[in-house]
């Protein structure tokens, strides 16, 4: 059996003693898939993503994710430092210690993936709330991310623009092998996973097939 890509065992969070975040949280998320996870405010799914990407430390559990790993934020507004697009993805590379000349292709590559290939020299402030997300998901592919965490990333997106980006991130992981855990609350996005996610009261409840999960979320809050 493949290990998979994303794997919490147990996962218990507290800001407070007497109110768990997290209540042994479990879940699996296969390599090479796009896995969505859904639940009401309040639930724990910001959490758990936060600490999935190391900006949380669990109160007790495990968390083990093949790395590299990317995550984007809800508001990409939060994430975007630099003041071209070109410079913001060259920027998540420095620690890599790349010529010029391989930075500019990464660069190139990631930008290309997204669809902003003619958007290098455009400034951050020009562009619309979609391109931004797609400017921070370029920054996880230019530095060949393996893992993708995304927190609601459609949330500040209207309708079409919404699908859109669902659409784009489901093709890159399928063509670069790629896993993506993705956080929603809109139901119309889970016709483009492979797997879904329900988390009540910090823990996961029911899990699988992303139409039967739709269908039961619907049935009971239509």
């Amino acid at each position: 059996m493949t290990m998979p890509a994303i794997a919490v065992q147990n996962l218990n969070f507290s800001w407070q003693s007497d109110r768990k975040i997290l209540d042994h949280c479990n879940l699996d998320v296969p390599k090479g898939e796009f896995w969505m996870l859904l639940g009401a405010n309040g639930s724990g799914k910001s959490t758990l993503l936060r600490i999935l990407a190391g900006l949380l430390q669990p109160t007790s559990g495990a968390v083990k994710l093949t790395q590299p790993l990317g995550f984007v934020f809800q508001n990409p507004d939060h994430q975007l430092v630099m003041p071209t697009v070109g410079a913001d993805v060259a920027f998540g590379l420095v620690a890599e210690k790349l010529s010029m000349q391989a930075t500019k292709e990464r660069v190139s590559e990631a930008l290309t993936a997204v669809g902003l290939e003619a958007f290098a020299r455009r400034p951050i402030y020009a562009l619309s709330g979609g391109q931004k997300q797609r400017v921070a998901i370029a920054g996880a592919i230019a530095r060949h991310c393996e893992v993708l965490l995304l927190d609601e990333p459609t949330a500040l997106l209207d309708g079409d623009t919404q699908l859109d980006l669902v659409r784009q991130v489901r093709n890159l992981v399928k063509e670069r092998g790629m896993t993506a855990l993705w956080v929603t609350h809109r139901l119309d996005e889970l016709d483009y996973s492979d797997g879904a996610f329900l988390l009540e009261d910090g823990r996961v409840v029911e899990q699988g097939n992303p139409q039967k999960l739709k269908h039961r979320l619907q049935t009971t809050h239509p």
